[in-house]
């Protein structure tokens, strides 16, 4: 690995040095970048691949080059709870997980967290604009919402957002699937999440279950593809999870929706 240092850090400089990588997480970028070089010595080839895998994993979902400094302006021009509401319902959009959730955003968190309502403290992991979706969630008054995700511009926003959302917290960048966040909350959202870590690293799934510091855990898959395709994505995603809570001594509830499958695990 000594010898292939000096190439994989100009592999990362360049990949970050891109209008649409810059603020990816670094220690994501470089994991990434290690692996594609270990695969190929040719460091075009190498930044190709890790440039591809970064658009799987990340730059799929977003279907516009996010403006940050122009959504706090219209969040804080919103005179009115209803209407920041709609502007984060036009934000969400935006990203490919919450714009399939808007045609169940209304009743999809007042349903699976209806049974530990008010929820005072979460934890959302590879939260993505899913923070937008504060106003629909039960949470008490002066809740803590902590959020991560890989891109560094994001967590500047959403920590500037936060107050006019209604809560308090803290947002960062990272690569979950190297380090594991440790508040303990009452709730933490692994919202269609897995799927996509596993694609980087097959483990993720169980490690972040067992990892998290949380009482309850709101675990969802998609059961679309983001061309609209079902290809029996609710039964493979069932079994996988089931596969991950085998013999977990875990409270499952289970919650079906049109283009969602969640399940609320409460370890406690």
């Amino acid at each position: 690995m000594a010898n292939l240092e000096p190439s994989l850090d100009a592999i990362v400089e360049v990949v970050l040095e891109s209008a649409k990588y810059r603020t990816i997480a670094p220690e994501f970028v470089r994991k990434i970048a290690a692996e594609e070089l270990r695969k190929t010595p040719k460091p075009k080839e190498a930044i190709k691949a890790t440039k591809n895998r970064l658009h799987q994993a990340a730059g799929a979902y977003l279907s516009a080059l996010p403006n940050y400094d122009a959504w706090l302006e219209r969040l804080s021009a919103a005179s009115t709870s209803d209407e920041r509401r709609a502007v984060c319902r036009a934000l969400m959009h935006i990203h490919a997980s919450t714009h399939e959730r808007m045609a169940i955003l209304d009743t999809f968190y007042q349903k699976t967290l209806a049974d530990i309502a008010p929820v005072r403290s979460v934890l959302d992991l590879a939260c993505g604009l899913n923070p937008l979706a504060i106003s629909y969630m039960p949470l008490a008054e002066n809740a803590t919402y902590y959020a991560c995700d890989l891109y560094t511009d994001q967590a500047a926003f959403f920590n500037a957002a936060f107050p006019l959302l209604g809560v308090s917290g803290e947002a960062w960048a990272a690569d979950i699937t190297q380090t594991v966040p440790q508040q303990h909350v009452d709730l933490a959202l692994i919202i269609k999440t897995i799927p996509c870590l596993q694609q980087i690293d097959k483990g993720i799934g169980l490690r972040l279950l067992e990892g998290v510091h949380a009482d309850h855990i709101l675990v969802s898959y998609p059961t679309q593809s983001i061309g609209g395709r079902e290809k029996g994505m609710r039964a493979t995603y069932q079994t996988q999870f089931g596969e991950l809570v085998a013999g977990k001594n875990w409270k499952i509830r289970r919650y079906d929706f049109p283009t969602e499958l969640a399940f609320l695990i409460t370890k406690t």
